[in-house]
């Protein structure tokens, strides 16, 4: 079922990559705009980093149910009222990226911090799934 995972991951991220967001900007038309988001895999632990510079923490939403991790929120339009843009290329408004997780991991002991315009999300691996060192005994 993972393969399966993986596949739909890898598509949905092909209709959110440059290409379509720069010349047909198809995610934000349809969905708002999807910040970047990268995932990776520790011994203890499965990490995800999310670009949203200009963000403030309150207006960010993490959840987590049935190994997949929602990260959704809402970036304000600060533009003074009663004044014209000549350019815009922020995205503004809401977004949200879901994903699958590539293992199980321990929700109590999930952790986010968000610093510099970088959502760090760590979540632990549950014991029973991380690498465990077996020793050779000689006899």
């Amino acid at each position: 079922m993972d393969r399966f995972t993986n596949l739909r991951d890898e598509i949905n991220s092909l209709f959110e990559g440059p290409f379509w967001s720069n010349t047909m900007r198809t995610p934000q038309l349809f969905n708002g705009w999807a910040p970047a988001l990268d995932l990776y895999q520790t011994n203890d632990d499965v990490v995800a980093m999310v670009e949203l510079p200009g963000m403030r923490k309150e207006d960010i939403d993490i959840s987590l149910h049935d190994g997949m991790l929602t990260i959704s929120g809402e970036r304000k339009d600060e533009t003074p009222e009663g004044d014209k843009t000549a350019r815009t290329e922020r995205f503004v408004g809401k977004f949200r990226r879901s994903i699958s997780l590539p293992t199980r991991v321990d929700v109590n002991k999930v952790n986010a911090t968000y610093k510099d315009g970088m959502l760090t999300v760590t979540l632990p691996k549950a014991e029973e799934v991380k690498p465990k060192q077996i020793q050779v005994n000689v006899s």
